[in-house]
């Protein structure tokens, strides 16, 4: 399966929520989704009772699409998470949490995850001390993040770091604005993700 490359605001309108796909935009009053917030498509206003596997379906979508995995991607997430200690839904997210480009999104060095991403694979960043191009590294504790030298004047970076106080940085990460380097002081926990998501629906959906 490709990547999505249609219209971002659709896949807001179809999981009933904002997403927050497309960063500062989804602040102002040009989000698609605040002047219609029904499903996109002709059938899109009409009321329809949806079954208990539409409901497991939709918020596994709704997760996938905002940290912008594959389907194959999520499904690996998903067994890495099962063998895992502890409760398998919150295991995933916190896989999906460490990954570089959303820990790029969270220390307001891009604009959304997709930017982060796209970032990342242009060789953007350095992790302790080294370039990387790999979306999808898991971070570890004591990880440094940080843009290398000659991105540091990138006006796409620059608009971000305007933009990061709005969302805040989680209590997990450790940010010099100055330096545009960050570090990761901590491991993630449940708290730290806010956004509204029962991923015990993901794990009975992934369970039948």
């Amino acid at each position: 399966m490709s990547r999505y490359t249609g219209a971002k605001c659709k896949l807001c309108r179809r999981e009933g929520e904002k997403l927050f796909l497309k960063g500062d935009r989804c602040y102002t009053d040009k989000c698609a989704f605040e002047r219609r917030s029904y499903p996109p498509g002709e059938h899109g206003k009409m009321r329809r009772k949806p079954t208990e596997y539409a409901i497991q379906l939709r918020e596994k979508q709704k997760v996938r699409r905002m940290y912008g995995v594959l389907e194959g991607q999520f499904r690996h997430y998903f067994k890495v998470a099962e063998s895992k200690k502890g409760i398998a839904g919150t295991n995933l997210l916190m896989l999906l949490e460490k990954r570089i480009d959303n820990v790029a999104y969270r220390m307001g060095f891009a604009n959304s995850r997709n930017q982060a991403r796209q970032l990342v694979r242009h060789g953007h960043f350095m992790l302790n001390g080294r370039k990387v191009t790999v979306p999808s590294i898991q971070l570890r504790e004591g990880d440094v993040l940080e843009v290398c030298t000659k991105s540091k004047n990138s006006l796409v970076i620059k608009e971000a770091q305007e933009v990061v106080a709005r969302r805040g940085v989680p209590a997990w990460l450790d940010v010099d604005v100055t330096a545009l380097k960050g570090t990761v002081k901590a491991l993630p926990v449940r708290d730290d993700v806010t956004f509204p998501m029962n991923e015990q629906l993901i794990v009975e959906l992934y369970s039948k």
